[in-house]
Formats: structure tokens, C-alpha cells, sequence
């Protein structure tokens, strides 16, 4: 009976690889999407997001990961959140599975703006290696469709995903972050900005997901042993500062981020040494 039972298993795989091959491979694959808001949860595998009926063709013509543009197999992201409490959080917290964790504010996953979807990657046609990089985007990557109807800033686009997980706001949990009311607006904009660009990959003082990047505060504010013209030059161009085999911060041109937003990055660090 068991030999039996198998017979057919092995059948029905055959059959499936037969109809859509990429289905198929991809139920190999142990990787899973788990998204989690209170006490809900949501897993899903590449192979079941590959049948889902929403699956689309998505062309984007400037993916800030590659560079260029991309074709991907995509879902909406908020048909995947539909059935959960989402909406009662501040943000959701998009972590990768490099260390890489982006607070998403939840306003930004609501109707209208930008639209954000999940890219599912098939294992049979994988994704392309990122420039200079020994891997790509998949095998889960949040990506948007109309960016700049919400100003989505390059560290939302978030590849390599495993969890998303509904929060409180970063300033919420570790009040550290804040700049406090009196601090100028120029300052709060900094603040702003930090969170959704340094926040990823770096922590400071202790605030922070990231396994990425070094603390930005601790032990000692990263402005006291840089200069300005240093600080800007390190987040241009990292290699052009200092370099070592197994650093990955990239490049930010300021097409990417403005003059005027790393200088209100800089000024809020200043701020809070």
C-alpha cells in the first residue's frame, strides 16, 4: 500500500512538472513567506504563490535593486494581507534573510500610491545576480509598481524577504530615535529619513533590527570620527573611504538620495551626539 501511495505521489508531481514545470520545481523548495500581525499568521510557499489566480506579469522599468529594468512573477502584497489585521499597526516590518530589516509605514501598503507586490522567484529561472554581488533578489522580493506616487525611498524595496511582521512604530519602540519636539523640522526630516534609509542595515544606540551594518551611536556618535565631507563621501561612495572583503554597504547617488536629504541625515546625527 505505502509502495503504492508513493507510485502515485511521484505520479502527480510528473504531471504537475508537465503542466507548469516551474511549479513544480518550485514545491522543492523549502523556503517559505511568513507574515505575522498579533496573534494571525499567514506562510506561504513559492510554489503556492505561483498558483495563486492574482499571479502577474509585472514589467518594471527602473528597479532600484538591478538598476534596469525587470520582468517578474508577482502578487499583490495586499491581497496577501487582506485576511490579516494589518491596519492595526504602524508599520510592517519587512525582514530579509541577510540581516536587512525595513519598517514599511502601513499607510504606504493602503489603497492607492504606490502599489507593493511580492515577486516570487522561479527556482528554474532564477533571477539575475545583483551588480558586483553573489546572489539576487529572490526568493521573495517586496517591490513597487508607481514609486514616486508615494515617494518610496530605495531601502523599501526589500530582497531576500522571509518575515513580515506587523509593529509599532520604530520611534514607538526605541524612543532613543527621537529627536524630541524641540528639535527643528530640518532635524525631525533627518530623523524621518534615517529610519527608512539607515535604519535597514545599521542601528543606533541600541535602536534597531538590523544585523547588517555597526552602530551608528554606539560607542560613540559616528559625526565625532567623521568629518562632514567624510560622512558624505562614505554613503557616496563607501569604497572611496574605506573598504574590507566582506563589506556590502552600497553606493547612494543622489539620484537615489538627494543632497538635501543627506544633509538632513547628517544633521540629525549631529543632533543626537
Amino acid at each position: 500500500m505505502r509502495i503504492r501511495l508513493t507510485l502515485v505521489i511521484a505520479a502527480a508531481v510528473l504531471l504537475l512538472a508537465a503542466l507548469d514545470p516551474g511549479v513544480a520545481i518550485a514545491e522543492q523548495s523549502s523556503e517559505r513567506l511568513v507574515l505575522r500581525f498579533g496573534n494571525q499568521t499567514g506562510t506561504f510557499s513559492a510554489a503556492e504563490l505561483l498558483q495563486r489566480p492574482d499571479l502577474s506579469t509585472l514589467t518594471i522599468p527602473f528597479d532600484v535593486s538591478y538598476g534596469r529594468a525587470m520582468q517578474y512573477r508577482a502578487v499583490p502584497l495586499r491581497a496577501l494581507l487582506s485576511a490579516l489585521p494589518y491596519r492595526r499597526f504602524a508599520v510592517v516590518q519587512v525582514a530579509a534573510n541577510d540581516g536587512f530589516v525595513a519598517e514599511i509605514p502601513t499607510q504606504l501598503l493602503s489603497e492607492g500610491g504606490a502599489i507593493p507586490w511580492i515577486a516570487v522567484e522561479n527556482p528554474r529561472a532564477p533571477w539575475p545576480k545583483f551588480p558586483k554581488k553573489a546572489y539576487g533578489a529572490g526568493p521573495f522580493y517586496l517591490l513597487w509598481e508607481h514609486p514616486q506616487r508615494s515617494a518610496i525611498m530605495s531601502e523599501q524595496w526589500v530582497s531576500n524577504i522571509g518575515t513580515l511582521t506587523g509593529m509599532e512604530s520604530p520611534l514607538r519602540r526605541w524612543p532613543q530615535l527621537d529627536a524630541g519636539a524641540a528639535a527643528s523640522a530640518e532635524v525631525r526630516r533627518g530623523m524621518d529619513a534615517f529610519v527608512t534609509q539607515c535604519l535597514p542595515c545599521h542601528r543606533f544606540d541600541g535602536a534597531g533590527s538590523s544585523t547588517v551594518g555597526p552602530d551608528l551611536g554606539r560607542p560613540m556618535n559616528a559625526t565625532r570620527y567623521l568629518t562632514d565631507d567624510g560622512f558624505r563621501a562614505l554613503v557616496r561612495d563607501p569604497t572611496s573611504v574605506r573598504s574590507w572583503p566582506a563589506m556590502r554597504m552600497p553606493g547612494f547617488s543622489s539620484s537615489i538620495l538627494p543632497n538635501e536629504t543627506l544633509d538632513a541625515i547628517l544633521l540629525y546625527l549631529k543632533y543626537k551626539r
